[in-house]
């Protein structure tokens, strides 16, 4: 847990009810240890070596009263009884009572409020309080049908358990929560979508299981801890948005070994060659060359906007062979990563050149892994795989390097978080040991939507390892994992997908909404929507559920893609 920690030895623990009656909870002493979380800290009570026994969250509006010098106590805004805590000496019971009362400082901000941007905030949620953009992200069918997947060939997670649904949204994850067995779900969310999520949940008749929260999971409060944490907080990337921190940030509900939903995300990163593409963003900011523009000269200008094309990550689909090199794997485990460790994303990367060519910039996507307690069910985003809403993304270097097989190159990634709840992204490609490098800073913010390529159809077989492992391996190589911060040795489980229903692409092109935004190769008489982004158009599945007709909805809809307005700024999965 980030921040401040403190830690008392041989506390009694206690409850106080409204009689007066103390009631000991253990009948001996606990180590007691206070964590800073972002709206106020965490009590973990535990024997001495270390087994947990108890944790109580404390708010800013929780009651903290000392009483005589050895006592603390402890009252909860809806709290029937409170918390009895009684030191060994005055001292340690006046520091305790210093620090809890520091961390729940009612002048305190919540960490999202921190780290964001008002003005993004306000785009951000005004953007998912749309159902049209909800229905987007849901007809994703592999994103959806993965995640429901996922939790019902792991009932064990969630039959009879207390579950949290971050950001919510429409309230789809918490349904199959409660599909899977879960006892009571949390769906907490903080754009007016919550007031549909609700509606959707009375419908349904599930209002005594489904209990939507309205509000941002860092200014929220829970009445217990949670057995199992749900989400879909990935973006671009995996990590734009930032939303994987909010979905960090909720551990602090999390009982001890409790599971999350996903529980990794690997990020892939590979060297590609694309001379088309390079030459289409060269020859954009061409424009700017015109002497006479109107009688107005624009060149000054030609090298500003060629620097803002090359700023734009492109989010688009490619052919595999167009990668130089296998990818380096950058795994993150959501059970062992702080928020904080996000802030700064930096990955050094060595590649083993497998063809010769130019290296034009460097190729993202990412897998996610489902870790249950009978199975591990994987989502992937590779090139290799079925398409998702978020394809895969590519950054041009401003200059291309020339690489030979058998040649190994050195690369850098580092992303570093801003306060528009995405990432400046730097990379680097270079010749160990020589002077030949090229770079390039990019705004993840403002990605440039470049769609056309075929699909690849989908593939469904039981897996050890992860899609994108699975591919390399079939043909020889071996990823290279980079991490600062190595994942503990989990036994990986067998991907079970007898259950997963396959997805037949009908037809020849690509099932791909052409979206907003005009790109090369696109006809003429495409009616461009207002949104940002590409999706998945229903009709383009073959089963009759997936079927437009069936689903009453338009293939015109987008997969929801987060614009920061009517700009290209997009940043939402």
């Amino acid at each position: 847990m980030a921040g401040q920690t403190a830690t008392w030895k041989d506390v009694l623990l206690g409850s106080l009810v409204e009689s007066g009656q103390l009631t000991p909870k253990y009948n001996h002493t606990l180590n007691v240890s206070v964590e800073k979380t972002g709206d106020g800290a965490k009590i973990i009570a535990g024997l001495k070596d270390g087994t947990v026994c108890a944790t109580m969250l404390v708010f800013t509006s929780t009651e903290i009263a000392r009483v005589g010098r050895l006592s603390i106590v402890l009252t909860g805004e809806n709290d029937a009884e409170s918390s009895f805590m009684k030191f060994p000496n005055e001292a340690d019971c006046k520091s305790a009572h210093t620090m809890l009362k520091e961390l729940t400082h009612s002048d305190r901000k919540s960490v999202f409020t921190n780290r964001t941007d008002k003005d993004s905030a306000t785009q951000y949620f005004q953007f998912y309080s749309y159902l049209s953009q909800q229905q987007n992200m849901m007809q994703d069918y592999v994103r959806t049908n993965t995640y429901q997947h996922a939790m019902l060939v792991n009932m064990a997670d969630f039959s009879g358990k207390v579950v949290l649904d971050v950001g919510a949204g429409s309230g789809i994850l918490s349904f199959f929560a409660i599909q899977a067995g879960a006892k009571k779900v949390y769906a907490v969310e903080a754009s007016n979508m919550a007031q549909h999520c609700e509606a959707l949940v009375k419908a349904n008749g599930l209002a005594d299981k489904i209990h939507v929260i309205a509000g941002k999971i860092e200014e929220t409060k829970l009445p217990e801890m949670v057995d199992t944490i749900i989400s879909e907080p990935i973006g671009y990337m995996l990590f734009n948005e930032r939303m994987i921190e909010t979905y960090l940030h909720a551990k602090k509900f999390l009982k001890p070994n409790g599971k999350m939903f996903p529980t990794e995300g690997h990020l892939y990163v590979a060297p590609f060659c694309d001379e088309a593409l390079f030459q289409e963003q060269s020859m954009k900011p061409n424009f700017w060359c015109h002497t006479s523009f109107h009688g107005v000269n624009l060149t000054s200008l030609r090298e500003s906007a060629f620097e803002e094309t090359f700023k734009q990550p492109i989010v688009d689909t490619f052919h595999i062979s167009s990668c130089l090199a296998a990818a380096n794997k950058y795994p993150c485990d959501f059970l062992a990563l702080n928020e904080q460790d996000l802030y700064v994303i930096d990955v050094p990367l060595m590649f083993t050149i497998t063809t010769s060519g130019y290296i034009h910039g460097l190729a993202f996507w990412f897998d996610l892994a489902f870790k249950g307690s009978s199975e591990t069910v994987w989502l992937s985003t590779s090139p290799m795989e079925p398409l998702t809403h978020w394809y895969q993304v590519r950054c041009l270097l401003q200059s291309p390097v020339y690489v030979h097989q058998g040649q190994n190159v050195s690369a850098h990634l580092t992303m570093r978080a801003n306060s528009r709840q995405s990432y400046d992204v730097e990379i680097s490609v270079s010749h160990p040991g020589t002077s030949v490098k090229s770079t390039n800073v990019l705004d993840l913010k403002n990605p440039y939507f470049r769609y056309g390529n075929q699909v690849i159809a989908p593939s469904l077989q039981a897996n050890e390892v992860s899609p994108t492992e699975q591919y390399y391996a079939s043909n020889g190589y071996h990823t290279n994992m980079v991490n600062t911060k190595p994942l503990p040795a989990h036994e990986q489980q067998v991907q079970n997908l007898a259950n997963f229903t396959a997805v037949s692409i009908s037809g020849g092109g690509p099932p791909i909404n052409p979206g907003s935004i005009p790109s090369v190769g696109m006809n003429s008489h495409v009616n461009y929507r207002t949104s940002i982004g590409g999706g998945l158009a229903p009709t383009n599945f073959a089963q009759p559920a997936m079927a437009a007709a069936s689903m009453g909805l338009s293939n015109q809809y987008m997969i929801g893609d987060y614009v920061a307005h009517s700009s290209t700024n997009s940043a939402r999965h």
